[in-house]
């Protein structure tokens, strides 16, 4: 049973950074696309950034290059560093994994419908 589970959120101020973990386990880590999406309250899930099984990273373009994803196979763990981070990335932030793997027009998913297993999320909230 696959398990994902975030820490690292908190309240900051604006302009702070923040580095978000999500340790995975019951899974072959190394094989698996993993994402961060992100939910602020009363709007619908979207996605922040993705890394491929083979290191390929896609990034959602409204983070004006703010957001950094990155995996350590090794301690099956996937990072989220947040800097300059603006009121308006306050949400629950959550780490996903994709078995398939799937790509679209050569770029790992960012569909939600396409990642199987969820964290509980953590919080972020940014105060300005």
């Amino acid at each position: 049973q696959v398990q994902l589970v975030e820490s690292g959120g908190g309240l900051v101020q604006a302009g702070d950074s923040l580095r978000l973990s999500c340790a995975a386990s019951g899974l072959t880590f190394s094989t698996y696309n993993m994402a961060w999406f992100r939910q602020a309250p009363g709007k619908e899930r979207e996605f922040v950034g993705v890394i491929a099984w083979n290191g390929d990273r896609t990034y959602s373009e409204v983070l004006k290059g703010r957001f950094t994803i990155s995996r350590d196979n090794a301690k099956n763990t996937v990072y989220l560093q947040m800097n300059s981070l603006e009121p308006e990335d306050t949400a629950v932030y959550y780490c996903a994994a994709d078995k398939t793997r799937r790509y679209y027009n050569n770029y790992a998913s960012r569909r939600i419908g396409d990642f199987g297993s969820w964290g509980q999320g953590t919080q972020v909230t940014v105060s300005s």
